[in-house]
């Protein structure tokens, strides 16, 4: 069980619009994925991601994502070594999971699997 890196940051945003504007002149670049649940980028091989209802998800700042094998298991693994779910792991499309966990300071753990 080993988290290999964090290839994704997301942005939990109230308004979407704006936020895209500011992160197209940020990154220079339109987005890859432009959803109204999702609007993403591609720099350098990092995701940058903005999520419109992170807030939703009680999430207040962004979020690392590391990329696991087994984010069950990670899930799993990290809640007995103390962490807290803020996200059951969730299939968010094409059989990609995700979850969000925290440390006993609240600082969040996102993880991401393909």
């Amino acid at each position: 069980m080993t988290a290999t890196t964090v290839n994704t940051v997301v942005y939990p945003v109230t308004d979407l619009a704006a936020a895209k504007t500011i992160f197209t002149r940020l990154l220079a670049a339109e987005p890859h994925t432009d959803q109204p649940y999702y609007v993403g980028w591609n720099v350098g091989g990092q995701e940058i991601a903005l999520d419109p209802n992170g807030h939703a998800k009680g999430l207040t700042g962004p979020v690392p994502y590391w990329h696991v094998d087994d984010v069950p298991a990670h899930v799993a693994g990290l809640v007995e070594a103390g962490a807290t779910v803020r996200q059951q792991p969730t299939d968010v499309g094409g059989g990609k999971l995700t979850a969000v966990l925290a440390d006993p300071d609240g600082n969040v753990i996102g993880l991401v699997q393909a």
